[in-house]
């Protein structure tokens, strides 16, 4: 296992996720006097690696057909074109 691939998706999944709607909306859940915590944990924990696990499926299909280089490109001009987004319509 290559460790430090390992602690590089972990730090950049948890900063990304780290005061997203997605945490949000996991504590609105949680502030719920009559939900068990343990169940939100599980469901939003459930939720997160669903969603990564196709972006992983999906990541190596398309790394099949773009190369590497390519989809970091192409990542990052989305990435820039959200942030231009928000910034208009803030």
């Amino acid at each position: 296992m290559d460790y430090k691939l390992l602690l590089t998706v972990f730090a950049a999944v948890f900063i990304a996720e780290l005061g997203d709607k997605t945490q949000l909306a996991t504590m609105l859940f949680a502030a719920d006097k009559e939900v068990s915590k343990l169940t939100v944990f599980l469901g939003a924990s459930l939720a997160l690696i669903l969603t990564s696990a196709i972006g992983v499926l999906l990541g190596g299909v398309i790394a099949q057909y773009i190369s590497a280089k390519h989809l970091h490109y192409l990542a990052g001009v989305g990435f820039i074109g959200i942030g231009i987004w928000t910034l208009l319509k803030a």
